[in-house]
């Protein structure tokens, strides 16, 4: 019986022509060779599985070969090309420098090279993951590689050529092997498929292509795993059962419920894909992932950058097409979030699910969910049908009968303690002024919606209630509180600490352009806050940029320590005299 060989290296290519996914390289290759152009050295880097032993062998065969084609390819009959195929020829030495990294191991390199060649043009070292040989060695080969004999040629191969120090770089030739397509590997294996005998359908190898991630080794690795658990034939079904992948049907559905508002649908979605023995965060960064092709399959500009059939680059576009941009925007930033708090979650079933229940809230009519303050409505939390009939008004049902209870609860105010005194009666030409504060350093342009929302805080626009620094300091925190997820705007708001200038103004310095921007984006909202909770349509808030001396936060401890030393003299004494240091 012969011996099962995988097809990873039964296909492995052994011309330029077979070579996949990588033609305008390997047609540079085979035009050096014809036109007699060799350099003495090469370096082949790219990404595992893509080539690069394999086209290392082929270009030192070629080169050898006594009766090339036309085309530039091996003749594979004359001495040379046997030799080669049988694995006994005397003019390719490799080397795996993953195992053979030291010094002594180049030392031996370095003697064989002194050996010309027998019954051939040139000699050809292999060098395999050359990016792991030491230091020593890479030294120790340096001027055997600038000035090789005649007859030599090295050709080194890696993936990651970050690794190699630049004096090895300047001296080769480098050759960048790309990553292979999905449909370069989705080809291949069809080929292969049709030489085996097996039966393939075109869906399943294309999850099979997206699982090697670029590389064709890998891809053929996962088809023979498949085709042989599904006993040659190789179906989309068979193909996820075995991979265990959590494919488009999935997220198309918890999409569906995400535009129906169906929040106990998603949940559930979400509880079948965890007892399939999913990862939550794999599941959150797939949908992610699943968010962005839907955004790219709504412009066809921009679905090429789809690594998919052309099949499922349509489902794709049918499923956008029912997405607006601004749901697919915050459907992203909502997953994104969630994989960024996912490792410091303690529930990080429960960051999941609440995040599934905002992305079913996000077509809501309500405000925003994910911001903070008073009188935010979410939806009920009821299946899609249910939310669409009770959201119905009745046959013949004009208006509701009486309105509608409102569920927002009016904001207590603070009991008042006033400590400053009592404003300035305020005369009429001073209303227009008052009504309308101005920052002290220029902003950009307001969205007039976000604007309006500062204008109406509330029902009053006459309230002009006393209120202390202390709850000035209180409403300010209660703010930050409301916004837990906004880590920049509470850090801003954190290190500006706003003092009173006059009676309703307060002013605070920063010490960084970011930390103004952040706060100045919030204005609009923080303002209302502050006016709501305060009891006063006149509250201001100035943010200055510290453009002088720097304040005492922004100073080290050892210039802290100078600065104390400097303003109270007596401080000296008892620090010499108790022989104090700064630790």
């Amino acid at each position: 019986m012969e011996n099962y060989i995988v097809s990873a290296r039964k296909y492995r290519p052994s011309t330029f022509n077979n070579v996949v996914g990588q033609k305008a390289l390997t047609a540079t290759l085979r035009n050096s060779i014809s036109k007699n152009r060799l350099a003495h050295a090469y370096l082949f880097c790219g990404s595992r599985g893509v080539g690069k032993t394999s086209c290392a062998r082929i270009f030192a065969k070629t080169i050898n070969c006594r009766h090339r084609t036309p085309d530039g390819e091996a003749c594979n009959e004359c001495v040379s090309c046997r030799e080669f195929n049988k694995g006994a020829s005397l003019n390719i030495v490799e080397l795996d420098a993953a195992s053979n990294n030291g010094i002594e191991d180049m030392r031996s390199i370095i003697d064989q090279v002194q050996v010309p060649p027998v019954d051939a043009d040139y000699r050809v070292f292999i060098i395999d993951e050359v990016h792991m040989l030491s230091s020593q060695a890479f030294n120790a080969f340096l001027k055997t590689l600038e000035e090789p004999p005649s007859y030599v040629i090295f050709i080194l191969a890696t993936t990651e050529k970050h690794k190699i120090i630049p004096t090895i770089l300047s001296r080769c030739q480098i050759y960048d092997f790309n990553r292979i397509t999905i449909q370069d590997m989705v080809d291949h294996m069809s080929y292969v498929a049709s030489q085996e005998g097996i039966s393939v359908e075109t869906a399943a190898l294309n999850v099979i292509a997206r699982k090697a991630d670029g590389a064709m080794r890998d891809a053929l690795s996962i088809f023979d795993q498949v085709a042989a658990s599904s006993m040659g034939n190789v179906t989309y079904a068979s193909t996820i059962e075995n991979l265990n992948i959590l494919d488009y049907e999935y997220y198309n559905k918890l999409v569906d419920a995400f535009l129906t508002g169906d929040v106990p649908r998603a949940l559930l979605i979400y509880k079948e894909i965890r007892e399939k023995g999913f990862d939550s965060q794999f599941f959150i960064n797939g949908l992610a992932s699943h968010f962005r092709d839907l955004m790219v399959a709504q412009n066809p500009s921009t679905l090429v950058l789809l690594e998919a059939s052309d099949e499922s680059r349509k489902a794709l576009a049918e499923v956008a097409s029912r997405c607006t941009p601004a749901f697919l925007y915050k459907a992203m930033d909502l997953c994104n979030q969630a994989d960024l708090n996912y490792r410091a979650a303690s529930n990080k079933q429960f960051l999941v699910e609440l995040t599934l229940i905002k992305l079913c809230q996000l077509l809501s009519p309500s405000p925003e969910i994910d911001g903070a303050g008073e009188g935010r409505q979410l939806r009920p939390i009821v299946s899609g049908a249910a939310s669409s009939a009770s959201s119905a008004p009745s046959a013949g049902e004009g208006a509701p009968a009486k309105p509608v209870e409102q569920v927002r609860q009016a904001p207590v105010a603070p009991p008042v303690r006033p400590v400053a005194p009592a404003p300035s009666p305020i005369r009429k030409g001073d209303a227009g002024r008052l009504r309308k504060p101005a920052l002290s350093i220029n902003r950009k342009p307001v969205d007039s919606g976000v604007a309006a929302v500062a204008e109406q805080s509330g029902p009053d626009r006459n309230r002009a209630s006393l209120f202390s620094d202390e709850q000035f300091a209180e409403a300010w925190a209660q703010f930050i509180q409301t916004h837990p997820t906004e880590h920049l705007l509470i850090n801003a708001m954190r290190m500006a600490r706003p003092l009173r200038v006059s009676d309703n103004v307060y002013s605070a310095t920063v010490e960084s352009e970011a930390i103004r921007d952040s706060i100045q984006l919030s204005m609009p909202e923080l303002l209302a806050y502050l006016r709501d909770r305060l009891s006063n349509d006149y509250v201001e808030v100035q943010v200055h940029l510290n453009k002088g001396q720097a304040s005492v936060t922004s100073l080290t401890d050892s210039e802290v320590y100078a600065l104390m030393r400097k303003n109270h003299p007596y401080l000296n004494v008892v620090i010499d005299d108790f022989h104090l240091t700064l630790v």
